[in-house]
């Protein structure tokens, strides 16, 4: 029976590749150019280790406020796939976007495509038919062989570059950098929002003649507690209220945004108070998201040492609280220990996890690298077979007054997301 469901799809997508990552472009662009998907309007791609959803989702909010239809493809989904695919603000539906996978179906022939592939192609065509003003892609891994690539971009923004994914994309930053670089375009700006980037992304942008703009030479910011401040080549924002996305990377994110904005302004103009009114209604789930009740509930998908050394400072600026439980599972390929020992001075209390995946490390093997970590003093901690009854397990075992903290990967989060979201109230409340 040929697939007519979203679900039926995304079941024929993961049968239809023999492996599930195939790291290539050719079969992209060759069935792109069969589909004829091609964007009429400003396409922005985002890539980088950590920061691209929170630099959509401000691209997102800020354009929405300037009055603009915005489709934008961002991954992966804490829950439901057309969280992915995002037009006017909202998901699209699943039978939207049932036809977009036949067409790609159709137009591959012969062609196997990874689900990655399949579904970006999918997604793309439907952004393409959509009547909009701007289009975001974010970049999955990397950048030069990723099925995002395979369209281009009229405005690049590289966010952190940081070690991930490193069996795919090498051992270092700057062999990282390199493949990320890749989404630049010549003569199309190329928006790096890394204070210390490395220097082969600015080797690569001199190379194919990209308009490089880097944080602290083409554009700036400073602030207080109160406000913050930005500058670039031709414009200025004084006196800006910090984004709703809370932590302390936020504000790097947010002035990389305001970066491509200015490089688009003679095709996509926008005023200072569609900034302002998009960077304060900007909203997006997992990242540093703080749940209102008794405790406090924190979510944050940090899942490498780098994006956790941010979640960790953000938890420290919090304040005080008695006791911190931590949910945590993760993919194995990660750098498991170094994240453990990052969080350790902080956690008194440890829930992992089993995920749903093939590639998640199982809770007792995270229960045996916490105790390799630190034999001395391990901690207490606990093994469950899903995030829903890890949090369940914290939820029970802290008082009203405590933080309980999810982190890890996407599917940790969206674990505890999948039936709404958590209600707080702490047994020891009176």
């Amino acid at each position: 029976m040929a697939p007519k469901t979203l679900d039926d799809w995304l079941a024929h997508c993961d049968r239809l590749h023999p492996i599930s990552m195939d790291l290539s472009l050719e079969r992209t662009v060759e069935v792109r150019r069969r589909l004829g998907i091609e964007f009429k309007v400003p396409l922005v791609t985002v890539a980088g280790t950590n920061g691209k959803g929170s630099t959509c989702a401000m691209l997102e909010a800020i354009a929405l406020a300037a009055g603009y239809r915005v489709g934008l493809y961002q991954k992966p989904e804490l829950v439901h796939f057309t969280e992915r695919c995002r037009v006017g603000g909202r998901p699209v539906e699943a039978d939207a976007l049932a036809p977009h996978f036949e067409a790609v179906e159709q137009a591959r022939a012969e062609i196997t495509l990874t689900k990655f592939e399949f579904t970006t192609l999918a997604i793309a065509r439907l952004l393409a038919q959509e009547p909009l003003d701007l289009v975001i892609l974010e970049v999955g891994l990397g950048g030069r062989f990723d099925a995002v690539n395979a369209f281009d971009t009229d405005c690049a923004v590289l966010t952190s570059i940081a070690l991930d994914h490193t069996e795919y994309l090498g051992p270092d930053r700057e062999t990282i950098g390199f493949e990320k670089a890749h989404v630049m375009r010549p003569g199309k700006p190329a928006i790096v929002s890394d204070p210390q980037p490395p220097a082969s992304v600015v080797d690569h942008a001199a190379r194919i003649g990209a308009d490089l703009w880097l944080v602290g030479r083409d554009f700036q910011h400073s602030g207080d507690r109160q406000q913050w401040n930005w500058a670039g080549r031709g414009r200025r924002y004084n006196g800006l209220a910090y984004p709703a996305l809370r932590g302390a990377n936020q504000l790097l994110n947010a002035a990389g945004v305001l970066a491509a904005f200015e490089a688009l302004r003679s095709v996509l103009p926008v005023g200072a108070q569609a900034v302002r009114e998009g960077l304060a209604l900007v909203e997006l789930p997992g990242r540093f998201q703080i749940v209102a009740g008794q405790p406090t509930l924190v979510l944050d998908v940090a899942h490498n040492p780098q994006s956790v050394a941010v979640l960790a400072h953000n938890l420290d600026e919090m304040g005080f609280y008695p006791r911190t439980h931590a949910v945590f599972g993760a993919m194995r390929d990660k750098d498991i220990p170094a994240i453990l020992a990052r969080m350790a001075p902080l956690v008194d209390h440890w829930h992992f996890t089993d995920l749903p995946a093939a590639r998640a490390a199982s809770a007792t093997e995270l229960a045996a690298l916490h105790t390799a970590s630190a034999p001395a003093a391990p901690g207490p901690s606990r093994c469950h077979a899903s995030p829903g009854d890890a949090l369940r397990a914290a939820l029970e075992a802290a008082g009203p007054a405590d933080r309980i903290v999810v982190f890890g990967s996407f599917y940790t989060v969206g674990g505890v997301l999948k039936e709404g979201m958590p209600r707080l109230a702490a047994p020891h409340v009176g």
